[in-house]
């Protein structure tokens, strides 16, 4: 099957990705105040940076969290972000308004990412799965790509579609983009210069790689890391449905 297109590094093709629930999802190969560079091969020939999203995955840290939640909870009520993009089919996305009263997922990445991004995006599906229909049917995936130039539209829609059809898809000018993740509280993505190709077209992002929960109240319950296991979106998607 073919991978995506543009300048993923080889080995980042479609393939079967055994979930680490057990359950077999089709994929193409998320701390706060850290950035998340993909790894994998470099095109380049370098190294690129590893992933620094909190703690190590299989570290467990993330189940210490208060709360019984999966993931940090945050110290004060923080409110849905506020921003305003544009959707996969062209049309204006004011996420406060469109997610508003809704138990929303959102994270940032980009569609050539070799690991992080499709993994997440697999295990936010798996879990949406599992988690049964009436539960999935009441969260909204959002997905805001962090490297516009690439990520058209087109592309970003068959690249979530491979996990969800039903995954929302955000893209705008960098500055727009820029100002949606300083509005969620995440570091601004950056391209990585040392392992872009010699014509510019294949590079890596350094992005935020923190998948935040906001619940059907309009306030931000969870930030998940990426060592977070199917398993435990699973088991707390119930409860994110039902926080208000």
């Amino acid at each position: 099957m073919a991978g995506t297109d543009g300048g993923c590094p080889r080995g980042a093709g479609l393939r079967a990705w055994p979930a680490r629930h057990g359950l077999v999802v089709l994929v193409a190969v998320i701390g706060i105040g850290a950035l998340a560079g993909c790894g994998g091969a470099d095109p380049a020939g370098g190294v690129p940076p590893a992933v620094a999203d909190g703690p190590a995955r299989g570290s467990g840290a993330v189940a210490t969290a208060g709360g019984g939640w999966h993931g940090a909870v945050p110290g004060v009520a923080v409110p849905r972000p506020s921003f305003v993009l544009t959707d996969t089919a062209g049309h204006r996305y004011d996420f406060a308004r469109a997610t508003a009263g809704r138990a929303t997922l959102l994270f940032f990445g980009y569609t050539h990412c070799p690991d992080v991004c499709p993994t997440t995006m697999a295990d936010l599906a798996a879990a949406r799965q599992v988690a049964g229909p009436a539960t999935a049917a009441k969260v909204t995936v959002v997905f805001i790509t962090t490297d516009p130039a690439r990520d058209t539209p087109a592309v970003l829609r068959r690249w979530l579609d491979q996990f969800d059809a039903g995954f929302v898809g955000l893209t705008g000018t960098p500055a727009q983009i820029d100002a949606a993740q300083r509005a969620v509280g995440v570091p601004v993505a950056l391209a990585d210069p040392a392992v872009r190709a010699g014509d510019g077209s294949t590079y890596l992002v350094s992005h935020a790689s923190q998948v935040l929960g906001i619940g059907p109240d309009n306030r931000v319950r969870v930030r998940y890391f990426a060592d977070t296991k199917v398993a435990e979106y699973v088991a707390d998607l119930p409860r994110l449905v039902a926080a208000f």
